[in-house]
């Protein structure tokens, strides 16, 4: 168990934020480390050339490379899931009349694109939902069949913290030989990542909720099979040679090598990329297998403490570090807003109240949280 982290991170103590599966608060260190980025850009002659612009970036994709279990080679640095999501939608071809396989209420990043690439191919996006008592994986080992040709879903779903078992989804769509595709902005992590029991085709994180990293930025893990594919963009910084700056006009066929070519443009990101190598190194030094054990210890002592003022934890296969509660009919309406006044910060998603803590929460928000609902609730 990780004992609370929150000196690390500029919260004060009359705020209790429990929603990181919104945003997740960016520790202090990788601030600082942004904020020197910034400075270094006031005078530019500062910047060094492979350092910033390669080196940088190159440690980036390392760490990024660890929480996958993967190689750096296998990581392309990329400014948002959708982009990720994209790129992986440019690489597969579906038959005409096959099927690809999404969640009901999946986030709408994960659908758009495979709406667009099925109208384009004459596929079709099916929609897999779940009865209450059903666990995500039941629906989806459920709904995968010889006319699956691609598979999209996260590890945890955004709105209900429903988990599903990515081994046995794997599995499944593999023998039909379907493409799996992940999203994992809700997980990568918090949740231990098992590569080679999965063997995503593609899969992407944001960087900005569980990472606790900077807006536009996240990592894109491509399988060696479509390391050869095409890229949404063709950036001067992906060929061979790019180090070279006095030959960059000996134009390169060539591309560095791995996944690099799927890099976005501008992908040093001077002010991006140093606070979320902080970010991923204490993440790395924390270990997502700690980080999932001491907040599923933090949820089930939240899910505990409301239980009596009538808000249910019903999600089947719940991720750990996700709670997301049934409301009593008496709610009102404007729960949220209410809490966010005592300076309490949750969501809701749909009729359901969704509590993401981490390593920052303790005793004291969790007090904090149950005495404002039942002032609310009561």
């Amino acid at each position: 168990m990780i004992p609370s982290q929150r000196a690390l991170f500029d919260l004060p103590r009359e705020v209790t934020y429990f929603n990181a599966a919104y945003m997740g608060p960016m520790p202090k260190l990788a601030a600082q480390a942004g904020a020197d980025s910034y400075a270094k850009k006031q005078q530019p002659w500062r910047f060094n050339v492979q350092e910033d612009f390669f080196d940088v970036p190159e440690t980036f994709r390392s760490q990024a490379a660890q929480l996958y279990g993967s190689t750096g080679d296998d990581i392309a640095i990329v400014p948002a899931a959708s982009y990720g999501l994209a790129t992986a939608a440019l690489n597969l071809v579906p038959d005409e009349g096959t099927d690809i396989l999404v969640l009901d209420e999946q986030f709408p990043s994960n659908i758009y694109v495979w709406r667009t690439l099925g109208q384009a191919c004459g596929a079709r996006v099916k929609t897999v939902s779940r009865s209450d008592n059903q666990s995500w994986t039941e629906a989806m080992l459920g709904a995968i069949s010889p006319r699956t040709s691609i598979v999209a879903c996260p590890q945890v779903h955004w709105a209900d913290g429903g988990m599903l078992d990515l081994p046995a989804v794997s599995e499944a769509a593999r023998m039909q030989g379907a493409a799996l595709v992940l999203d994992l902005t809700q997980s990568l992590g918090v949740l231990p990542f098992d590569l080679h029991a999965i063997q995503p085709d593609f899969a992407v994180s944001a960087c900005y909720k569980w990472l606790l990293g900077p807006y536009t930025l996240g990592a894109l893990y491509v399988d060696l099979q479509h390391q050869s594919g095409e890229a949404l963009e063709e950036n001067w910084i992906v060929r061979d040679r790019a180090e070279d700056f006095a030959r960059l006009v000996d134009y390169a066929d060539d591309y560095a090598v791995g996944a690099r070519r799927f890099d976005m443009g501008e992908r040093s990101g001077f002010q991006l990329v140093p606070a979320a190598n902080a970010c991923l190194a204490q993440i790395l030094d924390w270990g997502p297998d700690k980080i999932s054990q001491t907040l599923l210890a933090k949820t089930t002592a939240i899910a505990e403490a409301v239980a009596p003022l009538g808000l249910r934890d019903s999600t089947p296969d719940r991720a750990p570090h996700y709670l997301c509660l049934s409301l009593p009919d008496t709610a009102p309406a404007d729960l949220v807003k209410r809490l966010g006044a005592r300076d309490i910060h949750v969501s809701q998603r749909g009729d359901r109240l969704r509590v993401t803590p981490h390593l920052y929460n303790d005793e004291t928000d969790t007090d904090r949280f149950v005495d404002a609902l039942k002032a609310e609730l009561l």
